[in-house]
């Protein structure tokens, strides 16, 4: 079935059922809902984690001692 096909499928739905997909979608995608977006957002973050563990290992994390510290060295590049 085509993108096209899917979209034509729909709109022959009565508005209240188009509604209701509607709100099926937007609740599964939410991150709340534990859906795809939520499992897609826990892999990132694990790779995301993943990297860090690597950079502490090799010694190439940085530290920083306050948060302030942390956001001038994020900012740098825009400041560049």
């Amino acid at each position: 079935m085509t993108y096209q096909e899917i979209i034509e499928r729909i709109e022959s739905l009565p508005v209240e059922e188009q509604d209701d997909l509607f709100e099926l979608i937007r609740k599964r995608r939410s991150p709340q809902s534990g859906g795809y977006a939520n499992e897609q957002r826990r892999t990132e973050i694990a790779k995301e984690g993943e990297r860090l563990r690597q950079a502490v290992k090799m010694g190439t994390a940085k530290s920083f001692d306050n948060v302030e510290d942390l956001k001038s060295y994020l900012f740098a590049d825009d400041e560049e």
